[in-house]
């Protein structure tokens, strides 16, 4: 077992021995980070500018982010008077903790590349993935990044993104809206139809290839039930289910067709049994 007072004490035996080459490693640090800054920006705007793919550049720009990060905390401890080696030999001597710790982010660092290979989701797409809706926004070394309808930002880490089911939803330039609406038993089921058709036929936003699907569904408990299924692009999939939703339910009432509704029946039976 380590003895952590033992550890602070040769520590501060060091630190006080090597006060030049603390200052210098300090110094190494701070300029080492803001030049590596400076670097990673100048590759982010090079491959802007000769590279249109935003997956590529966004898991380079994070490789090469971390690359310059360790490249001067070596540099920074070869200046204390650390070399390679010994550096190493200290990570080594962290022990179980910081190999169980590699041990996951070695796991999403090897899920970043298949992720970059294979391309299950892009830059710019909106995915369902981990429990969460949203638009991916950064693919990172360790994890990627997802902007929520709702402006929130999601940070999965990328072994879970390879492990489980993503659901993208940007793939197909195309997607299908499907509905069901329910009348009353009272409807006129031709009518219905009429009207369901003539919503969907006048939408400018519904594509006439493939054709609109409506039929009656069911003739269930208490409802007549239809199924309208209509396509469109896919960047146009909620303005087409909210207005349809809305456009439906103020035909209906125009034409007083009756919506269904919660009913109970109750017998009343004497004391003769009658």
């Amino acid at each position: 077992m380590f003895n952590v007072e033992e550890i602070l004490e040769r520590t501060k035996d060091f630190l006080f021995a090597n006060v030049p080459g603390v200052i210098g490693a300090i110094l190494v640090l701070i300029i080492g980070f803001k030049l590596s800054k400076w670097i990673v920006r100048a590759i982010e705007n090079s491959m802007n500018k000769y590279n249109k793919d935003a997956t590529l550049n966004s898991f380079i720009k994070a490789l090469s982010r971390f690359s310059l990060k360790f490249a001067v905390v070596i540099f920074a401890a070869n200046v204390l008077g650390i070399g390679i080696d010994t550096f190493l030999v200290i990570l080594g001597a962290a022990g179980l903790a910081i190999g169980l710790a590699l041990k996951d982010n070695l796991s999403n660092l090897a899920s970043g590349v298949i992720i970059l290979l294979f391309r299950p989701f892009n830059i710019g797409d909106f995915i369902e993935a981990g429990g969460y809706s949203g638009t991916v926004k950064e693919i990172q070394l360790m994890h990627t990044k997802l902007n929520t309808p709702d402006n929130k930002v999601v940070v999965i880490p990328n072994g879970a993104l390879v492990n489980e089911k993503i659901i993208n939803f940007s793939v197909e330039k195309t997607r299908r809206v499907d509905f069901k609406f329910s009348v009353g038993y009272g409807a006129d089921i031709k009518k219905v139809k009429e009207i369901l058709n003539s919503i969907v036929d006048n939408h400018p936003l519904v594509l006439k290839d493939p054709k609109p699907f409506i039929r009656l569904f069911e003739s269930g408990e208490g409802a007549i039930t239809f199924t309208v299924r209509v396509w469109g692009e896919a960047a146009n999939y909620w303005t087409i289910y909210y207005d349809l939703q809305e456009e439906v339910r103020l035909k209906f009432d125009e034409n007083n067709i009756n919506l269904p509704f919660p009913q109970m029946g109750v017998h009343l039976i004497n004391k003769n049994g009658g």
